[in-house]
């Protein structure tokens, strides 16, 4: 076979083998295939989707309640008897809100521990989200899961408890009510948690353990799940980050461990307005499908009572196969790789194939390449920041045009290889060369065995690549068919990190997807460093990154369906008596210089009260506005003493509007003592002391208009100097206002307080009230000195 053609020939082999993992790493629905009433069906599951997903359904909101009631309606629809829980809880995060959760429970023949299945059925607030993905996706894998599994008569051992928690959005408040209040929670062994942080992609499996996760992946191996889409190197990063799911509560207040499922791709439609049934990918609904059943099957059936282990494994998956081994195999794995590279090398030089000053040269080319693309990503994204800065306005840091940035930089990454290996390498010593990489390769498997042991399954590709090595040792040829027979774990286990990580994390991390290239190209050096004219294909690459990049531009701007975000606020402060408008954006538009103006004035003194943001937004412009006939809220002192060196102190804010959020602040150099919020305390307090962040106290988001009481005591030498924001996500529908739409390609910023009507003032003590049920009827002002331009009314007397 001539040389020329079987750099062709690789090439195509490398394409059909990425090719194929992409339409086998998970399911394909066919919209024309009709499931039995047994199995679970998509379609059926799309439609409890479209169901629930009609409105946004955020807590608060009318939606919210009759999405509710249609769940409950569901699970009685399945024979089910349906239990409510309602309370109070104040996160850890600081946000108090009364949550409503949704559960039912299914006996067992002989129960060990239940299996908890779970899902959140509120949407994100602010943004207009009508949550398909996030999460009515999960609860309805679930309602269509249990509906196959109950007309199938399933037989089964455990107890399962159908679970919809509320609040999720806001600080997982119905997950820490269950598991801190409800008795069901202290006989649950696994929880299996359906999510969303995006619209469509695989599934990837994600377990919260307390310990170890033997077990768990033991157990997840003997469903023998289709389409598993998981590795360690996840699980590892996961432990290290301050997690945020449903499960997290389970795990860290009940000690109770279990699976996450969620797909993340389409991550710029996350809690926006685009989070919708025409966005959903249907195939990932299917993978969440192949998930549940078989899991469903195992668990129901298994003894869950003894999960728990202090030993780990590394796991990783492969197109329809799910492999693992102990964390203890990491370290001599890494070893003997070493030890073999050094026999090779040896064998090598003994049969004079291998030349040390070549082995030595063969750094040049391949730290050239991971130091240029590295460095070339990196700059270039900041670059495409500057050029496009419209980039600057999905928070999520993942562009409309994301994928076509990643290809931009892979093959710019490609180019740069086969440039560095023209230039600095013949072909001849390209098995010389091939040393570097392997030498790189097993430095960072060594790296990682003690931080990141999860990661040690990256030691695979490397065997193979020694394989190679020793190979050419022993024959002193080389054989393409055993070339890329090699090559398939690599391109398997390696090659999905350079997409997943960008959209995991952001295209700030385009740098990281430019080394992993380079690195991934060293391993496949005996293929690509045999390739006839590396400068034709040093040019094709370059093209390609360069047609990507027209791709990308072409595509750079907004349109219905990739809409542009932006924010508005209106602030009225009630102790200044002045009205603004305020927005987060840093690039206005159209719409919003409708309010602010052409040239805005810079944003600073709202910024001393820093709300709550995903991504700590603060406010860039705001303008003065006209000032409103807004109802400021009024502030109730029910108790107000002193106690030795402590001040005790108990507080009621009414709202007297429809208001759907309370933000409340204090001086830092307060300390709060025995905190409580509408009765109840911080899941996350030690001791007495209030633990908290700058300024804030808590955020709580309202229901049914249900006024804030705070109790708590403070040093008696403190200056009491606290204030409040109220709020209502109305601006755009409120009769005060003559608001304009949004175009159809714009839609409001997700992941801050958006589209609302906002009233700041100071809390300033007064007189104790005996009798906190003395209010004033919701539409009119009470006697209130903190209140500018208030209309005194007579109190009305309501009883409790």
């Amino acid at each position: 076979m001539k040389k020329s053609f079987s750099s062709i020939i690789a090439t195509l082999f490398i394409l059909i083998v990425l090719i194929l993992m992409y339409f086998t790493i998970m399911p394909r629905w066919d919209s024309k295939s009709h499931e039995a009433l047994s199995d679970f069906s998509t379609e059926r599951a799309m439609d409890q989707i479209k169901n629930i997903a009609k409105e946004p359904h955020y807590v608060g909101s009318a939606n919210h309640e009759v999405v509710a009631t249609y769940l409950q309606a569901e699970l009685v629809e399945l024979g089910l008897e349906t239990t409510i829980q309602e309370g109070f809880t104040l996160s850890d995060w600081g946000n108090l809100v009364k949550s409503k959760n949704i559960m039912a429970r299914i006996k067992g023949s002989n129960n060990s521990k239940a299996l908890v299945l779970l899902s959140h059925y509120d949407s994100a607030p602010h943004s207009a989200s009508k949550g398909a993905s996030d999460d009515a996706s999960g609860v309805a894998t679930i309602l269509e899961g249990m509906r196959a599994f109950i007309y199938d008569k399933q037989p089964h051992k455990n107890d399962i408890i159908i679970l919809f928690t509320d609040a999720e959005e806001l600080g997982l408040n119905g997950a820490a009510l269950f598991v801190t209040e409800h008795q069901w929670a202290k006989e649950v062994g696994m929880v299996i948690n359906f999510e969303a942080r995006g619209t469509g992609g695989p599934s990837y499996m994600l377990m919260e353990t307390n310990k170890g996760n033997s077990a768990m992946v033991d157990a997840f191996a003997a469903a023998k799940v289709k389409y598993p889409v998981s590795n360690s190197l996840m699980y590892s990063i996961y432990k290290m980050l301050p997690n945020d799911t449903d499960l997290t509560v389970f795990r860290e207040q009940g000690q109770i461990q279990g699976f996450n499922f969620a797909f993340i791709d389409g991550h710029y439609n996350y809690h926006t307005q685009q989070d919708d049934l025409q966005h959903i990918d249907e195939n990932s609904v299917t993978h969440q499908g192949t998930y549940l059943m078989p899991l469903l099957r195992l668990f129901a059936n298994a003894d869950l009572s003894n999960l728990n282990t202090t030993e780990d494994q590394v796991y990783f998956s492969l197109p329809f196969t799910f492999l693992k081994y102990p964390f203890s195999w990491v370290w001599p794995m890494t070893l003997i790789a070493f030890g073999l590279l050094i026999v090779i090398v040896i064998l090598g030089f003994a049969k004079r194939i291998f030349i040390a000053k070549e082995i030595i040269k063969g750094f040049v080319p391949f730290l050239g390449a991971v130091l240029t693309s590295a460095l070339l990503a990196f700059i270039g994204w900041h670059l495409l920041k500057l050029l496009y800065p419209q980039y600057n306005d999905l928070l999520n840091g993942f562009t409309y045009n994301g994928h076509a940035y990643i290809a931009v930089f892979v093959l710019l990454s490609l180019g740069i290889c086969f440039a560095f290996y023209h230039n600095f390498s013949e072909r001849k010593f390209a098995m010389n060369h091939s040393v570097a990489p392997l030498i790189l390769w097993i430095i960072i498997n060594g790296a990682v065995a003690n931080s990141l042991p999860g990661a040690g399954f990256l030691i695979i590709p490397v065997y193979f690549g020694l394989l190679l090595l020793a190979f050419h040792a022993l024959f002193q040829s080389n054989s393409l068919f055993i070339m890329l027979l090699f090559s398939i774990p690599t391109l398997l286990i390696i090659v999905p990190f350079i997409e997943m990580f960008p959209i995991g994390l952001g295209l700030k991390v385009l740098f990281g997807s430019a080394i992993l290239t380079v690195l991934t190209f060293g391993l496949l050096l005996p293929i690509f460093g045999n390739f006839e004219n590396k400068v034709v294909w040093t040019i094709f690459f370059f093209a390609g990154a360069i047609g990507c990049l027209v791709w990308a531009h072409v595509d750079s701007g907004y349109e219905y369906g990739k809409a542009k975000s932006n924010s508005l606020l209106y602030v009225y402060n009630a102790d200044t008596g002045q009205a603004k408008w305020v927005t987060y954006d840093k690039n206005l538009d159209e719409w919003t210089k409708t309010y602010l103006g052409e040239n805005p004035e810079k944003a600073t003194d709202l910024n001393l009260l820093p709300l709550f943001s995903k991504y700590n937004s603060g406010f860039t412009y705001d303008k003065v506005a006209e000032k409103k006939m807004l109802i400021t809220p009024s502030v109730f002192f029910l108790k107000d003493t002193v106690r030795g060196n402590r001040r005790f102190l108990k507080i009621k804010v009414v709202p007297n509007r429809k208001v759907n959020r309370y933000d409340i602040f204090a001086n830092p150099k307060m300390t709060f003592y025995n905190f409580k919020g509408n009765g109840v305390a911080s899941l996350g307090q030690k001791g007495e002391k209030l633990e908290r962040k700058g300024k804030k106290i808590l955020s709580y988001y309202v229901v049914n208009n249900d006024p804030l009481e705070m109790e708590f005591s403070i040093d008696k030498s403190a200056v009491f100097d606290m204030d409040l924001l109220e709020s209502s996500f109305d601006l755009l529908t409120n009769p005060l206002f003559d608001m304009k739409p949004r175009a159809d390609w714009m839609m409001p910023t997700p992941f801050i307080l958006n589209d609302a009507v906002v009233i700041k003032q100071k809390i300033k003590p007064r007189a104790v009230t005996t009798d906190p049920r003395i209010i004033s009827p919701l539409g009119e002002v009470v006697i209130d000195s903190t209140a500018t331009d208030s209309i005194v009314v007579k109190p009305v007397n309501i009883g409790q």
